[in-house]
């Protein structure tokens, strides 16, 4: 079964001393620190108060298109690195992390650590994913014992048993993954949901526009080379085959939008309800391989289409759902084969699918290997290394003075009763900040490593993580847990735990900079916390409390008073045709543009109250409105080559980075007001049809 980690709402979308590595952090403690408003600015990472002037397009009007305004000059002077798809802040700090992370695994690898030890551990593994000489030489050795084992199943239930084993990591239409209970955030559910395609989504096996047909044909080439490399006779004609036995699963699929619904995915079943519910497929035999034999109760996500696939897996022959675990185990482990088999994967998922020239250099895969893997033990360096307690301190401000505006502008709302903001209210101070990284630290020494068998100690850490979360089942909330490492450049809401959390990566500029003016901190790193929070209180998150619990808490008045500002700002976004022909989807990307719409609202307000009443100074010529704005748009700095673009508006929940500028921007009145935007200027809304939600 393979691993689907829980939804959460994600911004995009991003040491201690080495020897004590074993033994965890301690949370840095808290340090005064001057307020935001009196940091000097000349020592600004970028710029002289935090915003790259040099990046600015001042032929373009604001009002025109904010985003080339601010970020024009950087759009026409920077390609996309050829290893990447897009490229803008996000990629600039990821970049940065990868560096800053290769380095703490060289200095681990040189040091001379007890066997066993985490360091060991980082070392070896990373150094048997350098080892191209010896992967080269040893070919498809590695993989011949369980591609035997894939060729051995003899039966249906067999199939369904291999699906379920952590260890073979084979694809299956059903995914699944621990949270907690949706409904009683006090407990642990497995949530069971659709899964088993190998492209993207539905749309890429059943469109009939040019794109998706040579997408099709490439996937088929693809597949075929996989089969071939496991030596299959009429390798191509087997391949057809799993085509059309994926295509079969991506008609009975949800779509993205649909996924989205909360009150649609909360279906709790026992497993003899399930077994009834979607008969065809071995269900106890799945469980009982990935060691779910002992539990009661699921939650079924997306009911149909479970139920869809589990006929269509009765009926597929067994030796094309063997085919189809085969092509799947070989494209899974390509970084551990042979090359020619790594440049076929690579040519379909990366240049097809998203349009990268380049694969990345192996050391920086070997990287995310290490982060997939081993990512807290280097979050502990990271940490160390490069986050300053400081930093930490200034967020805890911030973050308090978002939830300050936050209460202001609940209190203020207009259009909300006065039942349902008490609601609002109690979420809102239940909201609980993480800030950097954990504060206790996984324990990795049950895993292990073995430089001299990569595709066994890749397979022995997939089973580790699985065993992790299996192992929440049944036992008390972790609430130390995070769904993210350190030397992550993103943040993220959990409406379960009703948390917002922001890894020590992100906190950099331009997100965030302990140096920089203070209205350049609140439209940048503020507008993130914003984004977050708002996601407390966008279509999907408003549909838990502040203890987590997914229950209604509107009256029906202030329900049909949110989807109708909603639905104007669905509108808006399906009007936004970022390429010829292809349009964002509104209702796909809703959550993260209420996200989006809550957080410059917030951080702006945020930013006014900070001031005290007082004007903020004129830097650079540009006033503290000014600047605020500036830096909001600089955070959405990005390119796409047209195959991404593309893939992010099919597939993705966020919109592209110039419509999270201009898109939201043209909504809100500060804006308006701090560039002279008037009627005739491209972005002008008119009054009364700006949205404002929160």
């Amino acid at each position: 079964m393979p691993l689907n980690k829980r939804p959460v709402h994600k911004l995009i979308v991003p040491s201690l001393l080495a020897l004590g590595l074993a033994t965890g952090l301690s949370a840095c403690s808290k340090k005064t620190t001057a307020p935001a408003e009196m940091m000097q600015v000349q020592t600004a990472e970028l710029g002289t108060f935090g915003v790259a002037l040099k990046n600015m397009d001042k032929s373009v009007k604001p009002g025109d298109n904010f985003f080339h305004y601010v970020s024009g000059t950087w759009l026409k002077n920077t390609e996309i690195p050829a290893d990447k798809s897009t490229y803008g802040a996000f990629n600039i700090l990821a970049d940065r992390s990868q560096d800053q992370v290769k380095t703490i695994i060289e200095d681990l690898s040189k040091m001379d650590s007890a066997a066993g030890s985490v360091e060991q551990k980082i070392g070896e593994l990373y150094a048997a994913f350098m080892d191209i000489d010896t992967i080269e030489a040893k070919g498809m050795a590695p993989a011949q014992a369980d591609l035997a084992k894939i060729v051995a199943l003899d039966n249906h239930k067999a199939v369904a048993a291999m699906m379920g084993d952590p260890a073979m990591g084979v694809r299956s239409p059903f995914g699944g993954f621990v949270t907690t209970d949706a409904k009683n955030p006090e407990a642990y559910l497995f949530y069971l949901t659709q899964s088993g395609l190998g492209m993207p989504n539905r749309s890429y096996y059943l469109g009939d526009d040019e794109k998706s047909v040579g997408l099709r044909d490439d996937y088929i080439t693809y597949m075929t080379t996989m089969l071939a490399a496991a030596d299959a006779d009429n390798a191509e004609t087997r391949a057809r085959a799993v085509m059309a036995f994926e295509t079969k699963l991506a008609n009975v699929h949800w779509t993205p939008a649909k996924r989205r619904n909360r009150d649609l995915t909360y279906n709790k079943m026992t497993k003899d309800e399930l077994i009834d519910f979607a008969p065809g497929f071995d269900w106890a035999a799945m469980m009982g391989a990935a060691g779910l034999g002992g539990e009661k109760e699921f939650v079924i996500r997306e009911t149909d289409a479970l139920q869809g696939s589990a006929k269509i897996f009765s009926e597929t022959p067994l030796t094309v759902l063997k085919d189809y675990m085969a092509i799947h185990y070989i494209g899974g482990n390509t970084s551990y084969l042979p090359s020619n088999l790594d440049t076929a994967r690579f040519a379909f998922y990366g240049t097809a699918l998203r349009g990268t020239e380049v694969q990345r250099e192996r050391w920086k895969r070997g990287v995310s290997l290490i982060n997939r893997n081993l990512g807290e033990a280097i979050g502990q360096v990271y940490v160390e290394r490069h986050f300053p307690p400081t930093s930490k301190a200034q967020m805890d401000d911030l973050i308090e003075n978002l939830r300050a505006a936050f209460k202001d502008g609940l209190d203020n709302l207009e259009w909300m009763g006065a039942d349902t903001k008490v609601e609002a209210q109690d979420k809102l101070a239940k909201f609980n900040a993480k800030i950097g990284y954990p504060n206790k630290w996984k324990d990795y020494s049950s895993l292990s490593v073995d430089k001299n068998n990569l595709i066994g100690t890749v397979k022995s850490a997939n089973v580790w993580q699985w065993n992790d979360m299996i192992s929440k089942l049944g036992g008390p909330i972790r609430k130390e847990d995070w769904g993210m490492t350190p030397q992550t450049v993103n943040a993220y809401y959990n409406s379960g735990r009703n948390e917002i959390v922001f890894p020590a990566a992100i906190l950099q500029a331009p997100f965030f900079d302990p140096n920089a003016d203070a209205a350049v901190n609140y439209g940048g790193i503020g507008a993130v916390i914003g984004h977050e929070m708002g996601h407390g209180f966008d279509d999907q998150g408003s549909k838990s409390d502040g203890d987590g619990k997914q229950r209604n808490w509107w009256s029906e008045a202030d329900q049909a008073a949110f989807k109708a500002r909603s639905e104007v700002l669905i509108a808006q976004y399906d009007q936004f045709e970022p390429l010829p022909g292809e349009h964002i989807n509104g209702q796909l990307s809703l959550g993260e543009n209420i996200g989006d719409l809550t957080c410059i609202t917030m951080a702006y307000a945020a930013y006014k109250k900070s001031l005290g009443g007082k004007e903020a100074p004129v830097i650079d010529g540009f006033t503290g409105d000014q600047r605020f704005f500036l830096a909001y748009a600089q955070i959405w700095q990005r390119k796409f080559r047209d195959e991404a673009m593309r893939t992010q508006l099919k597939n993705g929940p966020h919109s592209p980075g110039e419509y999270r500028a201009n898109g939201i921007v043209r909504n809100f009145d500060g804006w308006y007001a701090a560039f002279d935007v008037q009627p005739g200027d491209a972005l002008y809304l008119a009054p009364e049809e700006r949205v404002k939600i929160w």
